[in-house]
């Protein structure tokens, strides 16, 4: 969610300490959301914490930001499931206020799931489509508050509401009574009882509000969806989230990703382990540092990034990513303005083992505001690959390929790390799987690597058709590989894409 804040960007200690085991691997990751619990609690969670289902194997996120529900089944159909996404996370699906900016997706006036996305009916069907794809659907949910409409209105599905007033839903009783902007953010109080840029801070800590989101939550859970994105979580106290979730049903089988800001704060990611992922901000604004000054050697060195990392969290809570909706716009991290450098952090992302990745799709802007292409009636129009301003930044061949490479290497540890001590860096995922990243000119290089001998296809450039992999190959032997890695390019390969 934008806000008028900014957050303080974590030190990062560029030392890094050697590697956490990576997450472990889970079965029942065929039903998409079952495994094993979270269960690490920091000190201020409360006692007996609601659990997450930690992602599996298939653990990357394809954010589709303003697609429609039915642009999303086909999605999930012709190219998530097939690439071995594991999720897609949806925009906000309840009715909101009207207006052609993104951001009113997030000033919620019902929970009726009619939006400028399709209707209830659509978003059923795209569920369900979804999951005989194999992808689990993730709901950007958005619970702290409400409108940001002073003089209220009506809504996208014809609701009328005032800024502290949403009939048979909310009234002036079920919010802070603050009622003005934050003003100071070392202030707990402050941050999670005033409201965020005029928006109607909810009184989540009351057993009736709870249970109104619950209720919106637990429809969502009745269609089908795999999981939430819960949306700025920092407003809300740990107890109060751990209130909502123990009124959500199967609880246990859910995957939860919570957007917690990292700052110089007292309220700290820390306090919301237990109810799930936490995005890694830190990890993205890194990638930005990096990829952005071509110097990229120190993101495998010494261990590499990761939880070592001073500010990071530990591997089985970051949900790392390279953008996100709000940051592609605020400049805090690449965006696919940045171009090859952008798909070289999305493959390296991909390719790395600390936490579990999303993958930013959306479409290109003019203004921060600007909202997705829209019909006469105000609905936005099915994105098409090839057509108008969409990205399809999760469809790139070369971006969709590393999600099977994630795939075919999970709970493998980093081996054969190597760089030139700038621009190339390059890195093996035990013997399944192995990756050059060069943000400089050409060059040829023989690597160590642990692959098995074999003639391997490029995925970055190949083509899988049916499990059939087509494309330039290289060959492994005797634990040796020789590259030739392109000018802001990239080689990867794995045991899943041999030649042949």
């Amino acid at each position: 969610m934008t806000t008028a804040h900014s957050a303080d960007t974590a030190t990062i200690d560029t030392t890094p300490a050697e590697r956490p085991p990576r997450r472990r691997f889970l079965a029942g990751c065929a039903a998409l959301a079952a495994g094993i619990l979270v269960a690490a609690a920091a000190t201020t969670a409360p006692a007996t914490p609601a659990h997450a289902a930690a992602p599996g194997p298939k653990d990357t996120i394809a954010v589709l930001f303003s697609y429609t529900w039915n642009a999303i089944a086909d999605e999930c159909t012709n190219t998530l499931g097939p690439a071995g996404y594991g999720f897609v996370q949806t925009s906000p699906p309840q009715e909101h206020v009207q207006g052609p900016q993104w951001w009113t997706y997030y000033q919620p006036v019902s929970y009726d799931l009619e939006s400028r996305m399709g209707t209830e009916a659509e978003f059923a069907s795209m569920v369900e489509t979804c999951r005989q794809a194999g992808v689990g659907v993730i709901v950007d949910a958005v619970i702290n508050h409400m409108s940001g409409q002073s003089a209220g209105g009506v809504g996208w599905a014809g609701t009328s509401f005032g800024h502290y007033d949403y009939p048979g839903l909310y009234g002036s009783n079920d919010f802070h009574d603050c009622r003005k902007d934050i003003t100071n953010y070392q202030d707990r109080g402050d941050v999670q009882n005033c409201n965020l840029v005029n928006l109607a801070d909810l009184d989540t800590g009351s057993d009736y509000v709870q249970g109104q989101i619950a209720g919106y939550l637990n429809t969502l859970i009745g269609l089908g969806v795999a999981g939430f994105r819960f949306d700025a979580v920092k407003h809300i106290s740990s107890e109060d989230m751990s209130g909502i979730l123990s009124k959500v049903e199967n609880r246990d089988s859910l995957y939860i990703v919570q957007e917690v800001i990292r700052a110089n704060e007292p309220i700290q990611p820390e306090e919301y382990l237990a109810y799930g992922d936490i995005h890694e901000f830190s990890f993205a604004r890194t990638l930005k540092d990096r990829f952005g000054s071509g110097d990229i050697a120190g993101l495998v060195e010494g261990g590499g990034i990761g939880a070592g990392w001073n500010g990071f969290l530990d591997n089985s809570h970051a949900a790392v990513f390279v953008d996100n909706h709000d940051t592609e716009r605020n400049g805090e991290t690449l965006s696919y303005k940045d171009g090859a450098r952008y798909d070289l952090a999305q493959i390296f992302t991909l390719a790395w083992n600390y936490g579990s990745p999303s993958v930013h799709s959306g479409y290109e802007f003019g203004g921060k505001d600007e909202g997705p292409v829209t019909d006469g009636s105000g609905r936005v129009v099915d994105p098409v690959q090839g057509q108008g301003n969409w990205t399809f930044t999760h469809a790139k061949r070369d971006i969709a390929n590393m999600v099977g490479f994630r795939v075919e290497t999970y709970g493998t540890e980093i081996t054969d790390a190597w760089t030139n001590g700038g621009s190339a860096i390059a890195f093996g995922r035990g013997d399944a799987g192995f990756v050059a990243i060069n943000t400089g000119g050409e060059f040829t290089e023989t690597f160590s690597t642990s692959l098995p001998d074999g003639e391997y296809v490029n995925v970055i450039t190949g083509e899988n058709a049916g499990g059939a992999w087509t494309g330039d190959t290289v060959t492994v032997s005797g634990g040796q590989v020789t590259l030739t890695v392109p000018s802001e390019g990239a080689v990867a390969l794995h045991v899943g894409a041999l030649a042949g």
